[in-house]
């Protein structure tokens, strides 16, 4: 009897698995697993439902950071109480697997309302870090929670608005921009020890995150600062280039800018898009502008780009195309959504997430604008980036964690 039920519940779990596609797509840091916001493996329904099935819901805590997956663990940073919570989440049943917390300053003035973490984890090689909202910086075993080793904030220097840069692992090292306004250090940690490598003192922390840029072979970090754009070299911290790049009105320099071999892609300053093109002369990388669009931009996200194209909300709150080699506008939707959103490559589809809550699919197309299917998944506001693997998609609004599925 025993094994007969034992077969019963494997032939029911390989079921569930096999409908779901294994979850074939992990998602293992900020804006997926290349930094680029590209899902793959994903496949398009012949016919959209006209709504997604919810499988289950739990609540995990405040917070407006985006969840990782790898394989079928999705990890989580946020708030219960006084304390900012890792957790280990079954991603197919939703089934807590550990959780580990800490104490956490709380949230404060003009951030208040926002209470949680708002930085991605990063997971790699048995590790997951996290950069909690009042910059503790924590590695522990993805596998059991157990925390290796911890970056304390005991002056509690944080942004005006608190953290909102995600850490990066790269080469069994972790990047990270910690500090003030005026006053910020990128650092490098070793990803066993917690011990600094190297660090560059410099501008205070933006709202964007990190990313890397290999030219010539070179390994260059490029960060987003809350003045400027630049390069560090990856081995010892030393200063590439650097290009201002100051804010107007109540812009803050949130958006992360868009690697794309040796150009990058960047907006968030309240005055458009624009793109540079990195070039080495001699022995020096220099920056070039390859073209200037004042007139349409982004406030908090960063585009993607996909076919010679790039899609993303303004910040005026609607969707638009660009054309990434001259930078003109293709088209503008005339809908109203959020101008903070999200927004993801998904191969057949691009597939944006508002803090509307509103899920939308649409076409690729750099003629028009084309609308397929729209989904109400949250009611409270949503911040944090929709995971997509095969025919899953996670969504974390303020304060839950949904998993829904494409029928």
């Amino acid at each position: 009897m025993k094994k007969a039920t034992a077969l019963v519940f494997a032939i029911v779990s390989l079921f569930f698995l096999t409908s779901t596609k294994g979850l074939s797509q992990d998602w293992t840091q900020f804006r997926g697993v290349g930094r680029d916001s590209k899902v793959t493996g994903f496949k398009s329904p012949a016919a959209w439902p006209a709504e997604l099935k919810q499988e289950w819901k739990v609540n995990v805590g405040f917070g407006d950071a985006t969840p990782v997956l790898s394989g079928n663990k999705i990890y989580l940073n946020t708030r219960q109480g006084n304390d900012e919570i890792v957790l280990c989440l079954d991603a197919l049943s939703g089934k807590e697997l550990w959780k580990t917390n800490y104490p956490s300053p709380a949230v404060t003035g003009p951030a208040g309302s926002h209470p949680g973490p708002r930085s991605t984890p990063a997971i790699a090689n048995g590790k997951i870090v996290t950069f909690g909202a009042s910059a503790i910086l924590t590695c522990l075993d993805a596998n059991t929670g157990k925390v290796i080793w911890k970056r304390e904030n005991p002056t509690n220097a944080v942004p005006q608005f608190f953290t909102g840069m995600s850490p990066l692992i790269i080469d069994n090292t972790c990047i990270a921009h910690v500090g003030t306004k005026d006053n910020g250090e990128v650092i490098v940690l070793d990803m066993n020890s917690g011990n600094e490598k190297w660090k560059w003192s410099g501008d205070g922390p933006a709202y964007a995150s990190p990313s890397v840029m290999i030219i010539d072979g070179t390994k260059h970090l490029i960060v987003q600062t809350e003045k400027n754009l630049l390069a560090l070299n990856f081995n010892d911290g030393k200063l590439v280039w650097q290009i201002a790049t100051p804010v107007q009105q109540r812009f803050y320099n949130c958006s992360s800018p868009y690697i794309d071999g040796q150009t990058i892609y960047y907006t968030g300053q309240g005055t458009g898009m624009k793109a540079i093109k990195i070039e080495k002369s001699g022995g020096n990388f220099t920056t070039k502008e390859i073209w200037s669009n004042p007139g349409v931009g982004a406030k908090w996200n960063t585009p993607v780009l996909k076919n010679g194209s790039l899609y993303g909300f303004t910040d005026q709150k609607r969707i638009y195309c660009l054309n990434a080699s001259t930078g003109e506008t293709a088209w503008i939707d005339n809908v109203v959504n959020s101008d903070f959103a999200t927004i993801v490559d998904c191969g057949s589809v691009i597939i944006g997430l508002p803090s509307t809550g509103n899920l939308i699919v649409f076409n690729s197309e750099s003629a028009v604008y084309k609308e397929l299917v729209k989904y109400k998944v949250s009611d409270t506001p949503v911040y944090a980036y929709p995971i997509i693997a095969g025919s899953v998609i996670y969504i974390k609004d303020s304060e839950s964690l949904t998993m829904y599925k494409i029928n």
